[in-house]
């Protein structure tokens, strides 16, 4: 019986894919650096737990989505293999992970500190909140966006016990990066979506629409990016990466062409997890370098 479970459990887990935390970690890491040079130097408890927070809230939010959407995964040809729809999982065995990583990552945040504590259930409202928003608006893509933004501001806040614009800056470029990215994903179930009264802007405005939506949605993220290198004083190693990200988004827009479900792939998970990646290393580069000069006041 206890194999069964634990057998239903990883079942649930393997949809989860880790490497996937690559979207939105490196923000998080990124801004807990800057705010761990701001303070005086890293303490390994408070990264340790920003980690567990990370793990925790991204596993319960996309568990929860997989308990919500089992019905629609179970008729889309897509998800159908996913470990509720295929019989290897139970629905109750995903709000099982949601409950422990949900008390988890509270408890985590009480470790932290009161601010992190009070804004956990706020941030986990926001992030089992999303498995619901396609069912309501087309705008559900800046809510997948905003569930990952919360992250970095989040990691500042750990770290430092206080709220900054900073961090929000930076924020706001991993809210339009990640809703520019869900659209071209999401270019995949058109069909699907408007057949069974599912919200997104290509099912509402038509795939060439949708990419242009993207496209500017990804322009002012790198908007965002450049001005959150520019105000905490980082060099120019971050400048060079942003100006790479710039070409890679580029890029990521040229070969994700609407209709063209295998090169969304490509675009979905490889370009977008480069991207995050080469931002956290250029600011790792500028501190290594003594060029990060963080302005008072922040």
């Amino acid at each position: 019986m206890t194999l069964t479970w634990i057998n239903r459990i990883s079942a649930v887990l393997s949809d989860i894919k880790i490497a996937h935390t690559v979207f939105a970690l490196p923000f998080a890491l990124l801004a807990a650096h800057l705010a761990f040079i701001k303070t005086g130097g890293y303490r390994i408890g408070t990264l340790l737990a920003i980690l567990i927070c990370m793990f925790t809230a991204r596993t319960a939010a996309m568990s929860f989505n997989r308990y919500i959407d089992r019905d629609i995964d179970s008729i889309n040809p897509r998800t159908s293999g996913r470990s509720i729809p295929s019989g290897r999982a139970r629905p109750v065995d995903a709000l099982a992970v949601v409950i422990v990583c949900s008390v988890i990552f509270v408890a985590t945040c009480g470790y932290l500190g009161t601010l992190p504590l009070i804004l956990s259930v706020p941030a986990l409202a926001v992030l089992l909140g999303y498995s619901e928003s396609k069912r309501l608006t087309s705008m559900t893509h800046l809510w997948l966006g905003l569930s990952l933004a919360i992250a970095p501001t989040g990691a500042w806040i750990a770290v430092t016990g206080s709220w900054s614009w900073l961090p929000v800056i930076l924020s706001v470029a991993v809210i339009f990066w990640v809703a520019a990215f869900d659209i071209i994903y999401s270019l995949q179930d058109v069909e699907f979506d408007r057949s069974n009264r599912i919200f997104s802007i290509p099912a509402k405005m038509g795939e060439s629409n949708a990419m242009w939506i993207a496209r500017a949605m990804h322009m002012i993220s790198w908007m965002a990016i450049v001005l959150f290198g520019i105000l905490a004083g980082i060099g120019w190693p971050y400048l060079a990466a942003a100006f790479l990200i710039g070409i890679l988004l580029i890029i990521e827009h040229s070969i994700a062409a609407p209709r063209d479900f295998k090169k969304i792939g490509i675009a979905f998970f490889t370009m977008n997890g480069i991207i995050s990646i080469v931002l956290y290393l250029s600011v790792l580069i500028s501190s290594t370098l003594g060029t990060v000069h963080l302005p008072e006041g922040y």
